[in-house]
């Protein structure tokens, strides 16, 4: 893996979104690993219904969470549009903008969270018997969120001038550290859900000093960093927010959706929560590998953007599409083959493996919509279309699935796994068609410019 790659020449454009692509989906699975190793060390030594106090937790956090790493995907597109365009003036303000408000946006959130933590999980109707844990975890986990900002704005600066290989290094050895630290935690010193969460902030924090050691010290490249110069500029933070923001607002209409069935599922019981959580788990890793093709074609459809190379846009579209598909294949049927050992290694009850294989399956049947649907909703960002992705998942797929909750879920035969499960691979497909049509539509009209007086891009319409 070499460490930058050329996102904007035609030539080899394949081989190098495939070389930007693996490191970034290495770095994925490598932090699904150390979840799963979360919730597989807490549910062997930790008090009962661990897995399912963890996994309760997850949607939370991604709505929380995502909501402000959306301004990250911000800071991709912006950085990744200097790039193409060599316009590294404007490339340094972006990094100083990006790194205060990842300590700012960082610090709110961690704040917010320690101390609503529980407010929040009593209004997802989480069991007595798993709420207690869920707390502590969920308070203990937020501490660690300021870090988890700070190394994904790094990270997404790294990326967006093709280098994903150093994010991948630093991930890995944040994550072997916090293996090590859940299996003294849990086992030597029994400190259950809390000891897993100590061990995740560390981790997050060791991930946030690598990425800002780096970037410090590094020689050369698109861009420096220095303490001194820090400073939050107007234009290039308002930018980076207006493409950012409505990426965060998705991120959070999805989990909130998610959080609307996590309610769902917390209604059918603590067995079915852990079967939930197990499945999850493994699914991630399907999703992980698809997303990372998807940000992977919002990275260099930026960077053409910014090249105005419009022919080199849909070509990485295409191979983007045809790599989804792939990865689905692959690592879908790899988990449908090894289902119940993998699931075994989560949970230990019959009813949590029913619950947990019967939604493994029908996520699975359907997935690659949903690397579609990513696909396409970063492709319209990357052309300058930032808050029409936002408005098309707000209707496609957190409507729909708040209806299906509130309306078909409570009906008698449809209240369990199966049909809550269901409720995903349909809004996918509403979701992505709507994102296709809509990107065909605007990429034919797309038109460049020239670029105007102080040398920036422009490209009419954008932000529709």
């Amino acid at each position: 893996m070499t460490a930058n790659v050329d996102m904007t020449q035609r030539k080899g454009l394949f081989k190098n979104l495939c070389i930007f692509i693996v490191p970034l989906m290495l770095t994925g699975i490598l932090q699904l690993l150390y979840t799963a190793s979360d919730l597989i060390i807490c549910g062997i030594f930790g008090p009962e219904h661990s897995t399912a106090a963890i996994s309760d937790t997850s949607a939370l956090i991604n709505m929380i969470v995502t909501s402000f790493l959306g301004l990250a995907t911000g800071t991709n597109v912006l950085m990744a549009r200097c790039f193409g365009m060599d316009d590294r003036e404007k490339g340094q303000r972006v990094v100083y903008s990006s790194m205060i408000l990842s300590v700012i946006l960082g610090t709110i959130v961690g704040v917010f969270g320690v101390f609503c933590s529980r407010y929040f999980l009593e209004w997802m109707n989480t069991p007595e018997e798993v709420l207690d844990l869920s707390t502590e975890y969920l308070a203990i986990y937020f501490v660690g969120v300021p870090f988890t900002m700070i190394y994904n704005f790094g990270a997404a600066l790294l990326r967006a001038t093709g280098d994903t290989k150093k994010p991948f290094i630093f991930l890995t050895s944040s994550g072997v550290i916090n293996v090590l630290l859940n299996l003294l935690f849990v086992i030597v010193f029994r400190l259950g859900v809390a000891g897993v969460a100590i061990c995740t902030s560390i981790s997050q924090f060791i991930a946030a000093t690598l990425v800002v050691v780096y970037i410090r010290w590094k020689k050369g490249g698109f861009f420096e960093f220095r303490f001194k110069k820090m400073r939050l500029y107007k234009k290039e933070a308002l930018e980076i927010t207006q493409i950012g923001l409505p990426a965060g607002l998705q991120g959070f209409i999805f989990s909130l959706s998610n959080v609307l069935i996590q309610t769902g599922i917390n209604d059918l019981g603590a067995d079915v929560m852990d079967g939930n959580g197990a499945s999850s788990s493994l699914e991630g890793f399907v999703y992980t590998a698809m997303n990372s093709c998807a940000q992977g074609a919002l990275t260099f459809a930026s960077a053409n953007y910014g090249a105005k190379n419009k022919k080199n846009i849909s070509a990485v579209i295409i191979y983007t599409l045809l790599l989804v598909i792939g990865v689905w294949v692959v690592f879908g049927a790899a988990i449908i083959l090894f289902l119940k050992p993998l699931l075994g290694m989560y949970v230990d009850t019959e009813a949590a493996m029913a619950a947990g294989v019967e939604r493994t399956i029908v996520v699975l049947a359907a997935y690659f919509l949903c690397g579609f649907m990513d696909t396409f909703a970063y492709a319209l960002r990357s052309i300058g279309y930032s808050l029409l992705p936002t408005v098309i998942s707000a209707v496609g797929a957190c409507g729909f699935r708040l209806l299906w909750v509130f309306f078909i879920f409570p009906i008698p035969y449809f209240h369990n796994m199966l049909w809550l499960s269901i409720s995903y691979p349909i809004s996918w497909a509403l979701t992505a068609a709507v994102h296709f049509i809509f990107f065909i539509i605007l990429f034919k009209r797309l038109k460049f410019k020239d670029e105007n007086p102080e040398g920036e891009l422009a490209c009419a319409p954008q932000n529709a």
